[in-house]
């Protein structure tokens, strides 16, 4: 089958790769210790709607690379709400696209907020620092990105259901405005409980993410069951940087399942790119959010692979909110060192 790629997608493409080329300077792919490739996709609950994909690269430098690991630039900025310590770290890197859109595709003109979700995609670069103690972990993150035209979800979409003969979006035209986002997090795990046979572990965490793409605050707690949990709890910090086990040892496995309770104060698919469209119709969603995940996390050699079930909001009522809260997550990662 011959496709024909659209100029725009090109141009996505090759903004992708710059991205990628200045997000990390002066380091050669052998001075990386591994990289993780993310699909995120309603799929895997069985609906193609709402949060329909999310697709991401992680690459990662930790204690045991080739050198010390250092934050990245935009991570230096949060560094002061760390504690001093000499405690190793993993720094994290992340380009990723995300893509939301109405129930029906084919609609047209398509049903917008509130009665369903926009037409949306978002184009990020994320630089994630965690700080790995005996029984608990810091992080601090920050992402910047695009929404809107440029943020090529379009383009990657239509790609993909020309190859795959699924039917093809109509009306793109009304997805959010362009406009430049970013967002700071800050968070903290500990393992608060072990059994004695080291087996079972149980895990709580407190977040804080403040920009125009998420803002939210909540506690999460995490049980898991598996081998080698006390080189992989740093790891559950790492859920939203979109990598996996960076800090694991070279076998291991866990089956977990946990959930986060919180306060969401924005979030910029359901509320809209507000600097550029006053007369966007938010949808009413729920700020006082319940999220659970199950799912497991096995290691072998140098390849580990995590699949996960998600839901943001098991209290949403609102069908196009709801339809955003539902997805599932498989990551591979490949240690290169």
């Amino acid at each position: 089958m011959q496709i024909l790629l659209s100029n725009k997608f090109l141009q996505g493409m090759a903004a992708f790769l710059l991205i990628l080329a200045v997000s990390v300077p002066g380091r050669t792919l052998a001075e990386v210790e591994g990289i993780a490739v993310t699909l995120d996709n309603d799929m895997f609950v069985g609906e193609d709607n709402g949060y329909t994909n999310g697709i991401y690269l992680s690459w990662w430098d930790g204690p045991e690379g080739k050198q010390v690991a250092e934050p990245g630039l935009l991570a230096r900025a949060m560094l002061w709400s760390l504690p001093k310590s000499d405690a190793p770290g993993v720094a994290i890197k992340t380009v990723g696209q995300v893509m939301v859109t109405p129930e029906d595709i084919e609609e047209d003109p398509p049903i917008l907020p509130p009665d369903d979700l926009p037409y949306a995609g978002l184009l990020f670069y994320a630089d994630t620092w965690v700080q790995v103690h005996d029984s608990f972990a810091d992080k601090v993150s920050v992402r910047i990105g695009i929404v809107g035209e440029y943020s090529f979800a379009q383009e990657a979409q239509e790609t993909v259901h020309e190859i795959i003969g699924a039917d093809e979006p109509c009306c793109w035209d009304t997805q959010l405005d362009d406009e430049i986002v970013f967002q700071f997090g800050r968070g903290r795990i500990w393992e608060s409980w072990v059994s004695d046979s080291g087996h079972t572990d149980l895990l709580l965490g407190v977040d804080l993410e403040l920009g125009t793409i998420t803002s939210s605050a909540g506690v999460s707690m995490m049980i898991r069951y598996g081998r080698d949990l006390e080189q992989t709890f740093a790891s559950v910090l790492l859920v939203n940087s979109r990598t996996t086990n960076p800090v694991a040892s070279e076998t291991g496995w866990y089956v977990f399942a946990g959930a986060r309770a919180g306060y969401l104060a924005n979030q910029i698919f359901l509320d809209g790119s507000k600097s550029y469209d006053d007369d966007y119709d938010e949808i009413d969603y729920d700020e006082e959010i319940l999220a659970v995940t199950t799912g497991l996390a096995y290691s072998w050699n140098d390849l580990s692979l995590t699949f996960a079930l998600n839901n943001l909001n098991v209290n949403e009522n609102d069908d196009s909110a709801e339809k955003y809260s539902e997805y599932g997550t498989i990551t591979v990662a490949l240690k290169l060192d």
